[in-house]
């Protein structure tokens, strides 16, 4: 169970003055060690990019030969002081991130230790600023989303679970969390079984899907409507991702306080630890890499997805 880190990192989030070295020192109380605490600035303020490595006993940074899992938490911020008060609805991400490193590093700590390395990456940001989206507000962020890219998602990460607020639409009307297909180098891949068999085994009831456009997997500032930013990580590396939705039955913004729902957070957590669990040379948890390869070699490459494309 992971609920005892959530409810001690909510708190510890719900806070003006939390940043990274504060996220960091609680990490280290679970027995993580290698912790990375990164500040950007930007013209809308500036943030802490935290990093946490809980080694596997055949991970790279081992010397072993097994591939790294990456979970990034994805948001704009964790308040969105002075306009609003208190922990925003889109920090769950960070929450979720930051209570899967707690629960891996205590994991570790007590010798119950992973084969894959697992990376863990989000940003810890109390005073983030807001800004309109159609059909709820949207948390915006001090930093633009490719400098968040250039933090969040490192080049180790073999495969990436990118964590995310996903509740101002109406798109998934469920409680909980759903799952994206997978997503790599600007194809839409198909939604992987394994994992939604993980998925019901952490949550006990039927998977959810979150369905995704081209359009999502573009980079941020190219003009062109986005759900949100669960995909971004996608655009920076050759990884396969998938995006892990904290959904709500209602349209709840991004800016919204109160709307945090820890049982959720929770069955968010288990998913994200038993993938980590099972995680191994074995692509096939993310997706058919023989198919994929089948659709470049019919269809060509899509990497164009990952960038601005061609402007007039």
């Amino acid at each position: 169970m992971s609920m005892k880190h959530i409810i001690e990192l909510q708190d510890l989030l719900d806070d003006p003055a939390v940043n990274g070295q504060t996220v960091a020192e609680y990490l280290r109380s679970y027995g993580a060690e290698n912790i990375q605490i990164k500040t950007l600035t930007g013209e809308k303020g500036s943030t802490d990019f935290v990093k946490v490595l809980i080694p596997g006993s055949r991970g790279k940074s081992s010397g072993g030969d097994f591939p790294t899992l990456g979970i990034v938490g994805r948001l704009g911020g964790l308040g969105a002081r002075p306009e609003r008060i208190g922990f925003t609805s889109d920090g769950d991400g960070a929450l979720a991130a930051m209570s899967a490193a707690a629960k891996l590093a205590q994991m570790h700590a007590r010798k119950d230790v992973l084969e894959c390395d697992v990376i863990v990456t989000t940003h810890i940001c109390p005073h983030a600023p807001t800004r309109p989206h159609d059909p709820v507000p949207f948390m915006d962020s001090p930093v633009r989303s490719q400098e968040c890219n250039t933090v969040e998602v490192d080049e180790a990460m073999d495969a990436i679970l990118c964590v995310d607020t996903t509740k101002g639409n109406r798109i998934v009307n469920v409680s909980g969390f759903a799952l994206t297909p997978t997503v790599k180098e600007g194809y839409i891949l198909r939604t992987s079984e394994k994992l939604l068999s993980l998925m019901e085994i952490a949550t006990g009831r039927l998977p959810v899907v979150l369905p995704l456009t081209q359009q999502d997997i573009t980079p941020y500032g190219n003009g062109i409507y986005h759900l949100n930013s669960i995909l971004q990580p996608s655009v920076a590396t050759s990884s396969p991702c998938v995006g892990v939705a904290i959904t709500t039955q209602t349209q709840v913004p991004g800016c919204a306080t109160g709307a945090t729902h820890l049982c959720d957070i929770d069955d968010t957590v288990r998913f994200l630890i038993e993938v980590a669990k099972v995680y191994g040379p074995d692509q096939s948890l993310f997706y058919d890499s023989e198919e994929y390869q089948r659709l470049v070699s019919m269809y060509g490459s899509l990497k164009q997805f990952q960038t601005f494309g061609e402007r007039s």
